[in-house]
């Protein structure tokens, strides 16, 4: 068949376009782009978007085709997108300390979460690149190097570069020479909001146009992981919106799509969200592939440059940087959309509710309700209500927090375990949550109105790439005392 024909059946697939005619395959002009989805066409034609420089369409003709070639050679993809998967991992000597993130490997851990996920990965089609970020307290920093270099030497093929504090310093560096006078943490492995931000900035620096963020406790679940990172992505919605940013989301060890809504404890019944998540999970799973989210899984979840080049994450978020990702997103006039069809296995250890814990959600839900209520008043950004956002997490934002709060704090101080941290949250913890959301609400809208221009400057900065591989070359092999990088800084 011909080139119309060939178009024709694509469109008439009901999944995705042909969006340009510019490139010769088997002697005809045609530059497809697939968004990752396998097809079969009339004259036995199998087409497969695979991705970047190395994804290729793969096509067995059992009839005639373009202009009557028999497509039996493999078909690369001209206008593709440049992937690279983004996995934070974090690392303590013990992780039941305080202060250490949520889900942290013992450097002594014989069985690493991460080494789990690079194995998975192994077998997902069209990866082109893994950063990892190692975020470590700087006594354990060497330890986990150490053990994190050894996993990823076992997945080469993954092409795997580790950022640990050497190559962050010379990535915020370079950061401060364009935004001097602001703080250089907005973009660090310090911060669950900053070490996404990192990851940004990297894949900026390398050229990475798509970011695909996974947690070092998942699994991917199919060889089309990467494919489905990025279906739909570029395309318009009926309603011409653009999808740049969407999640998936995962399954447990179970596989259930869904938390689990088992009887709370007394003191936990003004705190848990499950029934209301699963309320508008459910909904979410039904229905088309593609929609409008109220949730993001920060593990399951991916950014086109178009939009994270506008929109970072917050630094100023305690916990659920992910979440309020979706929140940043609409308030600069984009969306998050779900893909349903597209999820990992989330395997987390076993982590105690502690009070610290609990405290860090009570700053970020007050610091989340007050900086959505300054940039409503922005005439720039679009206003984002709690409304827009039920069941969840729309309840959250709204004025029954307070008693969630005060509620909580005082059940688990009279029945919970650890009764005088708990204690100590409702006497004075509140109190230091409201004045740290009034210290920091206007920071975020700062940040927003420069970090178009850092990234712009950033974006494919050879010099910069060049001196943090080498940095990270020189970490993981050894030093070369002949080496002029430095910590210091490109240049220094």
């Amino acid at each position: 068949m011909g080139l119309r024909a060939f178009a024709d059946a694509w469109r008439g697939d009901g999944v995705n376009e042909i969006l340009e005619t510019v490139k010769n395959i088997a002697g005809l002009e045609c530059w497809l782009s697939c968004f990752g989805e396998r097809r079969i066409f009339p004259g036995g034609v199998e087409c497969h978007y695979v991705l970047g420089g190395r994804g290729r369409h793969a096509a067995d003709s059992a009839g005639s085709c373009l202009g009557q070639a028999a497509l039996s050679t493999s078909l690369w993809a001209a206008h593709s997108m440049n992937p690279a998967i983004v996995i934070p991992t974090y690392w303590a000597n013990d992780p039941s300390q305080p202060g250490v993130y949520d889900h942290a490997t013992a450097v002594d851990e014989p069985l690493p979460e991460l080494a789990r996920c690079l194995d998975s990965l192994d077998d997902v089609c069209g990866v082109i690149r893994v950063i990892v970020l190692l975020v470590a307290p700087p006594e354990a920093e060497a330890s986990a190097r150490a053990r994190i270099q050894a996993i990823v030497r076992e997945h080469a093929d993954l092409n795997p570069l580790v950022i640990g504090s050497g190559e962050a310093r010379l990535i915020a560096g370079r950061i401060e020479t364009l935004c001097p006078g602001f703080s250089r943490e907005f973009a660090s492995l310090r911060g669950y909001g900053s070490i996404r931000n990192m990851g940004l900035v990297a894949c900026a620096m390398l050229g990475h146009d798509v970011a695909v963020f996974m947690d070092d406790d998942e699994v991917a679940l199919s060889p089309d992981f990467l494919v489905d990172a990025v279906y739909g992505l570029g395309r318009l919605t009926r309603q011409d919106l653009k999808i740049l940013a969407k999640t998936g989301h995962f399954v447990d060890e179970n596989g259930s799509h869904l938390a689990d809504v088992s009887r709370p404890k007394f003191w936990e019944r003004w705190w848990s969200k499950r029934r209301e998540f699963n309320e508008w999970m459910s909904g979410a799973l039904e229905g088309s592939r593609i929609k409008r989210s109220n949730y993001v899984c920060g593990g399951c979840m991916t950014v086109h440059a178009a939009a994270f080049s506008r929109v970072p994450f917050d630094p100023w978020i305690t916990r659920g940087e992910d979440l309020d990702y979706l929140m940043n997103l609409r308030m600069a006039g984009f969306e998050m959309w779900f893909d349903r069809q597209w999820y990992v296995r989330h395997l987390p250890p076993t982590t105690p509710d502690v009070p610290n814990r609990f405290l860090q959600d009570v700053y970020r839900w007050i610091y989340e309700r007050a900086k959505l209520d300054f940039c409503a008043h922005r005439p720039s950004l679009r206003r984002v209500t709690a409304d827009s956002l039920m069941p969840y997490p729309g309840k959250w934002l709204t004025a029954e927090l307070d008693e969630r709060i005060s509620r909580t704090a005082l059940a688990r101080a009279i029945a919970g375990p650890e009764r005088a941290a708990y204690l100590r949250t409702w006497r004075r913890g509140r109190a230091d949550a409201y004045a740290y959301a009034a210290a920091n609400v206007e920071n975020y809208a700062r940040l927003l109105s420069f970090w178009p221009s850092v990234m712009d400057e950033i974006w494919d900065d050879e010099r910069l790439a060049s001196a943090v591989l080498e940095m990270s070359s020189v970490l993981d092999e050894g030093p070369d005392p002949t080496s002029p990088v430095t910590e210091k800084g490109v240049g220094a």
